[in-house]
């Protein structure tokens, strides 16, 4: 009889044994427990600790239990030399100087296991009498692996438990252990014993406390490096936004005006297609010099950032928009580092673009303000405000209201700066920045013509 799809012969892996082997697998029927430890899945038997599970492909410690059994087969066949009286070396003494090795491999994984497992091998070993050596030295380090992984109750059981068991075998037991003839143990050397297991204690505690104080370190630095990256797909969100949503208006009034002289007036729609052109072309230089920074990690960017100096163009793009814009300073202009030359720009230039895409009046007054402290940026427009927007998301020119505005803000307070933005009482809008100014680096002469369209 043939086996059914469904009855599949768990001896032979397949079904029926025939066919070829990657056909069918045997599954056990519905309420079958598989084979395994009768603890809960995803957790370890007592002795392994809390969250103490084999993690795949960790390799075991073998160097350092090697290193730690030769310690103590060398060592205490040296120390035997100077205590006679103790018996000889056995083939059980060489498996008890092994077994806290052997035991010492598990000690990442069940650190409990370890530290009592080398705790009883330790008392075993003096309850036959053999010769003092570092037998201890598997217990120290058993100990030391399970306070760093958190098993502090167990590891100090374990040190109480073995020097319980010496008190125990070095005052009553010794009259019926080897060996033969021996008297009870001075208290001096209890009260050693008893100093040895706190230092174990102390210096295992010592070692928990820098691995905590080296885990924070380490997720202090992976925060940190978090809240850069973070920062700076900020900045980058930022800036293409400037660049896209100036350009982008800029190119929507044009293709109105185009669309609405195509058939009319055939040159001014000519016209308008060359400013739509001349404006995506550089929107395209600008978003391919922002992306250029992520190519090139590390490196610094080839062409300089926009500034102040660059205000006439931006007059240039907004007049071609129909937006006519009056530039004005006061003061000593001053050479404004990189990064607050960029953000001064990029306040003016959104403002500019919130005029363009939301508000009736078709003039702008720009007003720059140095002082040795302080930067102040005005942009004012007669209003009304349209309450139109290019496509969805438009910037809002509520106070507080819009990505833009938010952005003038980030930018401003990113060199501890102030943005203000609202209805001015007479009618229009004004947007009015201040940013403080360090040591100066230069300073030269402004004149109104300068910056003028």
């Amino acid at each position: 009889m043939h086996d059914s799809p469904g009855e599949r012969d768990p001896r032979r892996g397949r079904a029926g044994g025939r066919g070829r082997a990657g056909r069918g697998r045997w599954r056990p029927p519905s309420g079958h427990r598989p084979f395994g430890p009768p603890w809960p899945r995803g957790r370890g038997p007592w002795w392994a600790g809390e969250g103490a599970q084999p993690r795949h492909g960790e390799r075991l410690p073998w160097r350092s239990s090697a290193a730690v059994a030769v310690v103590q087969l060398v060592g205490t066949r040296f120390a035997a030399h100077d205590q006679p009286a103790r018996p000889d070396l056995g083939p059980l003494g060489f498996a008890l100087l092994l077994a806290g090795p052997a035991l010492l491999l598990v000690r990442h994984s069940h650190p409990r296991l370890a530290v009592f497992g080398t705790a009883a091998v330790t008392l075993v070993y003096l309850g036959a009498g053999y010769p003092y050596g570092p037998v201890f030295l598997s217990v120290v380090i058993a100990c030391l692996a399970a306070v760093a992984a958190g098993q502090r109750i167990a590891a100090w059981s374990a040190l109480g438990l073995l020097w319980a068991g010496h008190l125990l075998i070095g005052h009553w037991l010794y009259r019926w252990l080897p060996p033969s003839g021996d008297g009870p143990a001075s208290w001096g050397q209890e009260l050693g014993v008893a100093a040895w297991a706190t230092a174990i204690v102390a210096a295992s505690e010592l070692v928990r406390v820098r691995r905590e104080q080296w885990a924070r370190e380490r997720a202090e630095r992976a925060a940190a490096a978090r809240r850069r990256a973070d920062e700076e797909r900020l900045r980058i969100a930022r800036e293409l936004h400037d660049v896209l949503a100036h350009s982008i208006s800029v190119i929507h009034v044009q293709a109105g005006v185009g669309l609405a002289l195509l058939d009319q007036d055939p040159e001014q729609a000519r016209t308008a297609l060359t400013t739509i052109k001349a404006a995506s072309k550089e929107a395209l230089g600008e978003v391919r010099q922002v992306l250029d920074t992520l190519r090139t990690s590390g490196a610094a960017p080839r062409s300089p950032a926009p500034g102040l100096d660059r205000l006439g163009e931006l007059t240039e793009q907004a007049a071609s928009a129909g937006l006519t814009v009056e530039v004005a300073e006061e003061g000593v202009r001053t050479a404004l580092p990189p990064g607050t030359d960029l953000a001064a720009f990029r306040i003016v230039q959104e403002a500019l673009t919130n005029v363009v895409r939301h508000s009736g009046s078709r003039t702008a007054r720009v007003r720059l303000r140095w002082s040795p402290d302080e930067l102040e940026l005005r942009v004012d427009d007669e209003g009304p405000a349209t309450g139109d927007g290019v496509g969805e998301g438009a910037v809002d020119r509520r106070p507080g209201g819009g990505n833009g505005l938010v952005g003038m803000r980030e930018r401003a307070a990113a060199f501890g700066g102030t943005v203000e933005a609202g209805p001015r009482p007479d009618g229009g809008f004004r947007v009015r920045a201040r940013i403080p100014l360090g040591r100066p680096a230069g300073t030269v002469a402004a004149t109104p013509e300068e910056e003028r369209p």
